[in-house]
């Protein structure tokens, strides 16, 4: 898949994301499931807060605000990039991203603007992700040195991803 292609996809999920926000009904969006896990706000918070932190990654690796390196991506970067999605096992996030960027029930408006957000970002450094050196690279804790293109092909996979934790969610509410 392209860059382009990438980013189409990317705005296809967000599209769903967005969809699906204002399907939520407001008096379920914060509420933990039964059994436990995120609420729909969590979730929200996280891939949302994930895909900026993903953005300002790309965006070093194209503006040269990292070091050259011939260090690559760990076995599981290697495999989710590969395959295009995450293992079949739950992992969770890491300990360092966690600490950093804290998952939290957010508003139904913030997770809103934070999409709107995301979609400015996405503007502003996909046509910087051409000319970018493959040598480039950001460490993210589970898959390693990504450069701007990985790291872009990062955000639909993780994006992805996220949309079944929303299906797991709404299964567990419709339970309750």
């Amino acid at each position: 898949m392209n860059i382009g292609e990438t980013r189409k996809k990317i705005e296809e999920v967000l599209d769903i994301y967005r969809s699906r926000l204002d399907a939520i009904p407001d008096d379920l969006f914060m509420v933990t499931p039964p059994g436990g896990g995120w609420s729909y706000a969590e979730v929200y918070c996280h891939i949302l807060q994930a895909n900026l932190g993903s953005t300002i990654a790309v965006e070093k690796c194209t503006l040269n605000n990292c070091a050259p390196t011939n260090k690559g991506r760990t076995f599981i970067g290697l495999m989710v990039l590969s395959f295009g999605r995450f293992p079949p096992f739950r992992v969770n996030t890491p300990k360092e991203l966690a600490e950093k960027n804290p998952v939290r029930n957010i508003t139904k408006e913030e997770a809103r603007n934070l999409i709107i957000k995301c979609r400015k970002r996405l503007d502003a450094i996909t046509p910087l992700i051409r000319n970018s050196s493959k040598h480039k690279r950001i460490w993210h804790p589970r898959m390693g040195m990504l450069n701007a293109k990985q790291w872009l092909k990062f955000i639909l996979i993780h994006s992805e991803h996220h949309l079944k934790q929303l299906d797991r969610v709404e299964k567990k509410l419709q339970s309750r």
